[in-house]
């Protein structure tokens, strides 16, 4: 596939999804555009990816501030660069229950996860639908599809990105810019950790994560095919069945069971 002087821009691009969905970008011939807070891994991670004889472009945002994202969008213009693909794979969540949570955190979280993603998208579209191509692809998660006890602003924010996507996409239908939303289930990232999630009950099994690998794949082919979302992973895909044939209050204590943490008793 001859991509060449196409760009894929990817937040969230040095680890992880993000990172496995730039790898497989670059070998399929797509320039780069990554994105991420750290300059220094950025760096490192371009001198990985220009392996595969791309362009690969780094710009450090942190993308908890609106700011950035609009200046990130004003750069790539600057040097007359429209991204062919949009990938907002940037999100972080926060472990533990509402009313203990730092709302601060949870602020930055819902700008991250939503805020961002929604200005880059509407800058990405300003950009693309006069030329009458385009493919975005959003990170939501399973967790859109269920109320998230100890996870609720994450699941909220994915919730949010999942039903949005789905409405913009119907709205460009026939602009040929397609929108396709990517749900994973838990996945071997440093996504808990960062979450401070390292005593959920959901890390108790590691063979129950996936492998990034797996989920960029799976993302990457249904964008191609212009799929309006994925869910990854088999055993996901039940999960996600159960959800959709109960009552909210029953996925909302069945996910609780699933995330409180190890050391809780199972009858509180």
């Amino acid at each position: 596939m001859n991509m060449k002087n196409q760009y894929a821009l990817i937040t969230g691009a040095t680890s992880g999804i993000g990172y496995e969905l730039a790898k497989i970008f670059a070998k399929n011939g797509y320039d780069l555009v990554i994105v991420a807070r750290n300059y220094d891994e950025l760096k490192k991670k371009a001198a990985e990816l220009k392996s595969f004889g791309v362009n690969v472009i780094t710009i450090a945002k942190n993308l908890f501030n609106q700011e950035d994202a609009y200046s990130l969008y004003s750069e790539l213009k600057l040097n007359g660069i429209s991204p062919e693909i949009l990938v907002n794979d940037a999100g972080q969540g926060v472990y533990g229950k509402f009313q203990e949570t730092d709302i601060h955190r949870e602020v930055d979280i819902i700008n991250l996860n939503i805020v961002s993603v929604i200005i880059l998208t509407k800058l990405f579209l300003k950009d693309r639908l006069q030329k009458g191509s385009g493919r975005i692809l959003n990170l939501a998660s399973i967790a859109s599809k269920a109320p998230g006890p100890w996870h609720s602003v994450y699941h909220g924010t994915k919730a949010f990105v999942l039903s949005w996507s789905e409405a913009i996409r119907e709205e460009l239908k026939d602009s040929g810019i397609t929108v396709t939303a990517l749900l994973p289930g838990p996945t071997d990232t440093d996504f808990f950790n960062k979450a401070d999630m390292n005593e959920s009950k959901i890390l108790d099994d590691p063979d129950n994560l996936a492998s990034p690998e797996d989920v960029a794949m799976d993302g990457f082919n249904a964008l191609m095919k212009g799929e309006d979302k994925v869910i990854s992973g088999l055993k996901n895909k039940p999960s996600v069945a159960m959800t959709n044939i109960t009552t909210d209050q029953m996925a909302a204590h069945r996910m609780s069971e699933m995330q409180k943490p190890s050391s809780e008793n199972k009858n509180n």
